[in-house]
């Protein structure tokens, strides 16, 4: 039960809530505080109580004005490569479908059309549709926590497509040096650090002379993809020393702020440096030149090779060799042995079910590979001789 007063005053008719009962109002306090309020009325000091404050209603900002502040705010702290790549499913995906919507008009169902319309498109795959969704999820997490939403619709597995798993491609041990020999001069010290090193092909790219110390026999990662990739120092076997040591005499750029890749095309009569993507498509040239070399030998040949593909080259290379798990994951600038232990588990045994000139490609990689024990002349592929002369010589 409410109680409140009616009365006349200076021409109008008003009435006040004073409260419930259960606040302790009764009707003899009423009548108290009308006879009160009558007695102000007629000395002309009453007033009517001032209305409660109302706050003027913030316009909720649209995806496109939230996300484009949210963008330049972090662009201080991510590096070119991750902006770009936010920009890709901003610009491209996200904003085009979601761009009019205030933030609070974006649901669950909403997340849900839009994944099934990329997929439909058929223009990405699920895992490529997973990773918009994902940065949908970053900005609506930061549009919770200001308060512009309740919850986040973006989150949660069942907001993803069916992740398919990637294929992936690398190259053997047993071939690897078969690809850096079908290299030309260009590509062939590229290729060798790659595999050797274990480097991302940006850190690759990035290198210039003052980040190889060829009488230490090693190489200084300034810049990298992750916080333990950056600044690392890595240990260069003997065959990629070899390498860099003849690249460096050959070379026509080679003072200590000069790239040590260069493209094999120079512009204006200088070589630039050596791109991502101009590495990759070469890389495919590379490849099908060594498929040439691996058939005449008798031996399986390299399938889809990326850059990227060398790295679990790398990888397989030193775990042949017994390197440390830790120290390996320490060289490719892992955040965790995950990767390292799944690779270290596979190669580590691969030689005990090799023969023949499988076996003698795989002993030359890892000679080629060894740490420190530079040999008078560098490994390269052995002479294997065609599948009927090796067949004669195993009988």
């Amino acid at each position: 039960m409410t109680f409140e007063i009616r009365f006349a005053a200076y021409g109008k008719r008003e009435s006040l809530s004073l409260g419930r009962k259960s606040e302790g109002w009764t009707r003899e306090k009423a009548e108290e505080r009308l006879r009160h309020t009558l007695a102000d009325v007629e000395r002309g000091i009453w007033q009517p109580p001032a209305p409660e404050p109302v706050e003027a209603p913030t316009e909720v900002p649209t995806f496109h004005e939230f996300a484009s502040e949210w963008l330049a705010a972090k662009e201080s702290e991510l590096k070119p490569k991750t902006i770009t790549d936010y920009k890709w499913a901003l610009e491209l995906h996200l904003l085009p479908f979601f761009k009019d919507y205030r933030l609070t008009d974006i649901g669950v169902e909403d997340v849900d059309r839009y994944r099934a319309g990329k997929l439909k498109e058929g223009k990405l795959a699920p895992n490529a549709v997973n990773k918009t969704i994902t940065r949908l999820a970053q900005v609506l997490e930061v549009a919770q926590e200001y308060g512009h939403i309740e919850r986040n619709p973006a989150k949660g597995r069942r907001r993803r497509a069916k992740a398919t798993k990637p294929k992936r491609s690398w190259v053997e041990v047993e071939q690897t040096l078969f690809l850096i020999e079908a290299a030309d001069r260009f590509m062939r010290p590229l290729i060798a650090t790659l595999i050797g090193a274990g480097l991302r092909i940006g850190e690759a790219c990035a290198l210039d002379w003052r980040d190889v110390n060829l009488g230490t026999g090693t190489i200084r990662v300034r810049e990298s993809k992750t916080a333990a990739g950056e600044g690392r120092e890595i240990d260069l076997p003997a065959g990629l020393l070899g390498e860099l040591l003849d690249w460096k005499v050959r070379s026509p750029r080679t003072r200590p702020s000069d790239p040590v890749f260069v493209s094999g095309r120079p512009r204006d009569g200088k070589h630039g440096r050596q791109t991502e993507r101009n590495a990759q498509a070469r890389l495919k040239t590379v490849t099908k030149a060594a498929n040439k070399k691996l058939a005449e030998a008798g031996m399986e040949q390299i399938g889809n090779c990326s850059p990227h593909s060398l790295r679990r080259s790398y990888a397989s290379l030193r775990a042949a060799l017994r390197d440390d798990p830790v120290f390996i994951t320490e060289q490719m600038g892992h955040n965790d042995a995950r990767f390292t232990f799944s690779v270290y588990q596979k190669a580590a045994k691969r030689r005990e079910k090799l023969t023949g000139r499988y076996r003698e490609a795989f002993d030359a990689a890892c000679e080629w590979g060894r740490i420190g024990t530079r040999g008078d002349s560098e490994p390269s592929v052995p002479n294997l001789g065609s599948p009927a002369e090796h067949s004669q010589a195993a009988s």
